[in-house]
């Protein structure tokens, strides 16, 4: 019992890093398992909707057989996640840690600094081998964790293949297309003509109006409309209402830009006339999906990271990637994406926590580098399977079955870390993955901006104005976007609304971001 105690008693109650405390339970700090006495630890993360509860998961309950550690998991569906997490934080009611936390850098300098989630480095220093190995292999990764005042909050992931930075690829039925007699198009105008065809002309031969001519996921990380913006000459990263690009070393607010306002009055012509999905602006992955795996197939094109995963294995034989348009000026442009392949919201600890070293020892198993490849992708057994040289190799997957929604099922992302160095040597990169690469390299690389706003972390007061300033300019923003794609009328009110962004801040924010960007540089 005094052991205990004490334990207890020795937590710092600051948050100077030092949260290396006596165990208060036996641990082993090296070797498995990590407690002779089975531990419960209670984690709370976002799901798809598609996995099953991360409790079920294969990779997980071997974790738990060789640590001895049990997860107990709050799995949240991702699109209420946030809501769910902001309450658990305002209330006090704390799990033991946020597993791919979704924590903002805001949330990471505001809680950090309050001391609801607690500094890390001591714990890593202690209790992480396999991280630390990291850090070493990519002090950059390090850098990307490691907040303005010194401490780290929050544990990394990466993932580097060079595929994030251009999410979208252009997909488009080619069996519509020969049935029709249509050439594959080459510029805006010959792609309109082309939707129209396709609204018009059935050619899923059932009779009915219901072919979809185009459609995406609006606003998503991935299979967005940024570059259906670009072709007016300027890409746009709308995901989560960024709106942001670099050219020629400066930050650009994309929503203020008279290209901007000419794609999404262009556009709206589009929708109105049904050339574009009536439900886009409300879309989802899930509802994307449903509609190319319809019964009858009715999309005729659409934007996503690859093509099998929207319309199913045995359908995607009919589409094709559909290489990159000329602009309304003649340009192509592709853009390039501000989603870093690393993230540093892998996982927070939290003070309500009485196990802080346990956590970490847990997690530091995850950044064992062959255990990451399966925390990204799936499981051995599932997924992959051991070659002779003990490389993790592509099992064949059943005929049918989509890796990408296959990968959501087994595999819960989070903490892990898989370099550049790891493949061919750890792990033998996915099939999907390798040719994602190739499209890529083929149509999209050499028309790709080079710019873009990176990770940075930014300090307390200045992450707190761009919190206060964000939160309604993106309202504002959100809504007219939608409101303009549907019901037009951006010609009238468009001064209105770019005088409004102004009233409410937004210089000041572009100019914390230009400094930010100008040190980050330096």
């Amino acid at each position: 019992m005094m052991s205990v105690v004490l334990g207890a008693c020795s937590v710092n109650s600051g948050n100077s890093g030092n949260n290396v405390k006596t165990p208060a339970v036996s641990i082993n700090e090296t070797g498995l398992p990590i407690v002779k006495e089975k531990v419960t630890l209670n984690f709370v993360s976002p799901k798809s909707p598609i996995a099953p509860d991360y409790g079920d998961m294969t990779l997980f309950k071997t974790l738990e057989e060789a640590t001895n550690v049990h997860i107990e998991w709050n799995n949240i569906p991702g699109d209420g996640y946030q809501e769910k997490k902001n309450l658990m934080l305002a209330s006090g009611d704390l799990p033991d840690a946020f597993y791919a936390s979704g924590f903002s850098d805001y949330d990471l300098v505001k809680y950090g600094a309050d001391g609801t989630i607690i500094s890390l480095e001591d714990l890593i220093e202690k209790y992480a081998p396999n991280l630390k190995a990291l850090f070493e292999r990519s002090p950059e990764l390090k850098k990307v964790v490691t907040a303005p005042d010194g401490h780290i909050y929050s544990l990394p992931r990466a993932e580097e293949m060079d595929l994030v930075n251009m999410p979208n690829i252009m997909v488009i039925n080619k069996t519509w297309l020969d049935k029709l007699g249509l050439q594959m198009p080459t510029t805006i105008e010959e792609y309109k003509q082309v939707l129209i065809a396709f609204r018009d002309k059935d050619p899923n031969g059932n009779g009915k109006k219901d072919e979809i001519p185009l459609s995406w996921w609006w606003q998503g990380w991935c299979g967005n409309e940024g570059d259906l913006f670009a072709l007016f000459g300027l890409p746009d990263n709308p995901f989560e209402d960024d709106h942001r690009v670099v050219k020629d070393g400066k930050v650009i607010y994309t929503a203020v830009q008279p290209e901007y306002k000419a794609a999404l009055e262009y556009l709206h012509g589009w929708y109105k006339d049904g050339l574009i999905d009536q439900e886009v602006a409300t879309i989802d992955p899930a509802k994307l999906f449903a509609k190319g795996k319809s019964t009858d197939a009715t999309l005729g094109s659409y934007m996503w990271w690859e093509i099998e995963e929207v319309v199913g294995t045995d359908r995607a034989k009919d589409y094709v990637v559909m290489p990159p348009l000329k602009g309304v000026n003649g340009e192509i442009i592709v853009g390039h994406s501000n989603y870093s392949e690393y993230g540093r919201d892998a996982l927070v600890i939290t003070k309500a926590n009485k196990s802080p070293e346990i956590t970490m020892r847990w997690v530091d198993q995850l950044y064992e580098p062959k255990m990451s490849a399966q925390v990204n992708w799936g499981p051995i057994g599932e997924v992959y399977e051991e070659d002779a040289n003990g490389m993790l190799v592509n099992k064949k997957l059943p005929d049918g079955v989509a890796m990408g929604e296959f990968r959501q099922k087994v595999a819960p992302g989070g903490p892990f870390a898989v370099l550049k160095e790891d493949f061919g040597t750890v792990v033998d990169m996915e099939p999907r993955a390798k040719e994602r690469l190739e499209i890529l390299k083929t149509y999209y690389q050499p028309y790709q901006t080079s710019e873009y706003f990176p990770a940075i972390f930014f300090r307390s007061e200045e992450t707190d104005t761009i919190n206060r300033l964000s939160t309604d300019i993106k309202q504002v923003v959100k809504l007219k976007k939608a409101q303009w794609l549907m019901e037009g009328g951006i010609e009238q009110e468009w001064d209105a609304y770019v005088k409004q962004l102004e009233d409410m801040g937004l210089p000041q924010m572009i100019e914390i971001w230009q400094n930010g960007l100008d040190n980050f540089n330096k």
